[in-house]
């Protein structure tokens, strides 16, 4: 193995740090995503359109946010990757932790993200059953106001000239 130079060395040490770091931020990012998805839960089965409405708002930052992490951690994990056989063992250890815990997130997310998708459907589905099931008393009428009622009417007209 051929030897490298110190500053070599601390730059290894300095992107694996940051890489570290974005980790940590995207490991963050999922866990409050998480909790989003599990309060948009309840806000769903008590019925409160409110609610459901702000936490999908913070939903969708919060996707944004992990999607623009994202966009910075693709790349730096190429550079950590060409780089990691040079570093340190207990920081690539943290690492690969932090990469599980992710990985672990990113199922229990989507699955939480799946039970909020059925619960919506289903709920959907009995307003629309309620919708059809609910009896209009004016189906039948043309009009609230159309009573049969004796009218009379004029047949002459009285004109002064």
């Amino acid at each position: 193995m051929a030897e490298i130079s110190q500053q070599e060395l601390d730059e290894r040490v300095a992107l694996l740090r940051k890489f570290r770091s974005l980790l940590e931020q995207q490991r963050q990012k999922f866990q409050d995503y998480l909790n989003v998805l599990e309060k948009q839960q309840d806000s769903i089965t008590s019925e409160n359109p409110e609610n459901l409405l702000a936490h999908t708002e913070l939903e969708q930052q919060v996707v944004k946010n992990i999607a623009n992490l994202q966009k910075v951690i693709v790349p730096m994990a190429k550079m950590y990757n060409e780089a990691k056989g040079l570093s340190k063992e207990q920081e690539a250890a943290e690492i690969s932790k932090i990469q599980n815990d992710l990985s672990e997130l990113q199922t229990k997310v989507l699955k939480q993200n799946e039970i909020n998708r059925d619960l919506l459907r289903l709920h959907i589905q009995q307003i629309k059953t309620q919708l059809a099931n609910m009896k209009n008393p004016y189906k039948n009428n043309r009009s609230v106001y159309a009573v049969a009622q004796p009218q009379k009417v004029a047949t002459l007209v009285q004109m002064d000239i």
